[in-house]
């Protein structure tokens, strides 16, 4: 069976709009809330290292201290990467998929 879809718009974009929007809403929030948790963390951890008494019990801590650290940069950087990467992505995906026919309106065959 198959749907012709022909719309003054691209089906795709409409639906990704509302997922591009949340995005964008959500990821200024979420480098904040990444960045003071990621801070709070390592102050704790770094207050282990200090109060550590056994050799042992240093290094674990010190160790934990090094992977939250490797992982917090992480998480932040891969945000900042989506945030700045979101204009390029969808410019991408309207000159990929935003194809006209003749008549000027988007035309597909999607088959179930």
């Amino acid at each position: 069976m198959y749907f012709l879809l022909t719309a003054g718009a691209n089906p795709f974009e409409t639906v990704s709009k509302p997922i591009i929007s949340l995005l964008d809403m959500a990821l200024m929030p979420a480098l904040a809330i990444v960045g003071a948790l990621g801070a709070i963390y390592c102050i704790i951890l770094g207050a282990k290292l200090a109060k550590a008494e056994e050799p042992q019990d240093r290094e674990k801590a010190k160790n934990s201290l090094k992977n939250a650290i490797i992982g917090f940069v992480l998480i932040f950087v891969l945000i900042v990467v989506l945030k700045l990467g979101m204009t390029a992505m969808q410019s991408w995906m309207k000159s990929n998929i935003g194809g006209t026919g003749a008549a000027g309106s988007w035309i597909t065959g999607l088959r179930l």
